[in-house]
């Protein structure tokens, strides 16, 4: 009897396992999970003292013509959606410096219409947040990219005042977002990019940094929660897949920074009642940032390895579809700010500080650069407030 109740028991492990391994491999987790379970049962919590400082961003690959390249009437509703709804929001919350939420509009260059970035511009010249770059492209080479990455950023400066420029150049810089998250041809069937020395064109043309993960395939990173640097391979697709932590008295070092969003497992939330869902930082209408995710996020605790105090949270959007426009832009993100300022802002425990991806870039970099107190300090720390246009 002993026999066979031992060997049922090898049996439903074995089925046990079996299941695992298919759920990993069926929902994208194989690249990512063995380093993120070591990192959560092997390593110690940071710990902190006096306030913690939280930096809240929100980045959006913002695409007017999603599903509908040839409707101009649709792509103007989308865009005047968030020209005149975003502000009667933002203007409700403001964070311990007394700035408004900001959104960080990752633009994609096949997109480009010169009446959307002017309305756009326009929203960032209030105050309410700045414009990046997004990319989709297929069967590229680093030639075309090239070109292609360098007239978008002299457009977008030239034409609406956006992107930052180098302090030793004076040529525009700027945060990069990669489209369908195939960042270095890393898409498993080669598909939505082409070039495998990317990071090197990026780098090349003025990227600062690259804030496309976390992704919800294969594309992403076995690193997770982190910043850090990684070092192109021109020859092989995914050379961002490991690299060099961000850590405090550090520096620069490869071709990129990347820096992600938290990633991980939705505590609250629950497929058939047992399995819990995949945490990937992403807001939208079926997926409302609510008080636990937020607490989630902070729980993440992403920062600048030896700056425990200093917390980013970088949660992403696509704004411009339609269905998740009302979850973006009324009741849910405005539950969502007050969570943030509810909790995160007391001004003992918690402050917090709503950035752009510009501004958490160079509050990362005053990190390295072994600054302290206030992070307020150092938003504009490399890299200066663009100057953009108004209407």
């Amino acid at each position: 009897m002993t026999f066979y109740i031992l060997l049922t028991f090898v049996f439903l492990l074995l089925l046990a396992v079996s299941f695992a391994v298919v759920l990993i491999y069926k929902k994208d987790m194989h690249p990512w999970i063995l380093g993120y379970w070591r990192k959560a049962f092997f390593s110690s919590k940071p710990q902190t003292s006096g306030t913690t400082h939280v930096m809240f961003c929100f980045v959006d690959h913002y695409e007017p013509q999603w599903l509908n390249k040839d409707n101009i009437e649709l792509e103007r509703e989308r865009v005047d959606r968030w020209f005149n709804d975003y502000p009667k929001m933002a203007e409700k919350f403001t964070d311990a410096d007394g700035c408004h939420p900001k959104h960080s509009f990752f633009f994609p260059e096949e997109e480009y219409r010169e009446e959307h970035l002017n309305k756009l511009s326009d929203l960032c010249a209030r105050g309410f947040g700045e414009i990046e770059i997004h990319l989709h492209h297929e069967n590229d080479t680093s030639d075309n990219l090239r070109m292609v990455l360098s007239n978008f950023a002299q457009t977008l400066h030239e034409k609406h005042g956006a992107l930052a420029t180098d302090p030793v150049t004076g040529k525009p810089v700027y945060a990069f977002i990669h489209g369908n998250w195939a960042l270095d041809n890393s898409h498993p069937k080669g598909h939505w990019c082409g070039v495998n020395d990317e990071l090197i064109v990026l780098k090349e043309t003025g990227c600062y940094v690259d804030m496309t993960f976390p992704s919800p395939d294969s594309t992403q990173p076995s690193l997770t929660n982190c910043f850090y640097y990684a070092k192109d391979d021109p020859n092989k697709p995914k050379s961002y897949n490991t690299g060099k932590l961000m850590y405090k008295n550090g520096s620069a070092s490869g071709d990129m920074l990347i820096m992600q969003g938290p990633m991980g497992f939705n505590r609250e939330a629950f497929k058939f009642g047992i399995l819990p869902k995949i945490e990937r930082a992403d807001i939208r209408d079926n997926m409302r940032p609510s008080p636990a995710r937020i607490d989630n996020w902070v729980d993440k605790h992403i920062h600048v390895e030896g700056q425990p105090n200093w917390i980013f949270i970088k949660i992403h959007t696509h704004g411009a579809q339609d269905v998740d426009m009302p979850a973006l832009l009324g009741e849910p993100i405005e539950a969502m700010h007050r969570h943030l300022n509810e909790k995160y802002n007391d001004g003992e425990q918690y402050k917090l500080h709503y950035v752009s991806a510009r501004e958490m870039y160079n509050i990362a970099k005053a990190a390295e650069a072994g600054e302290q107190g206030e992070p307020n300090d150092y938003r504009d720390f490399i890299l200066k407030k663009p100057a953009f246009k108004r209407m």
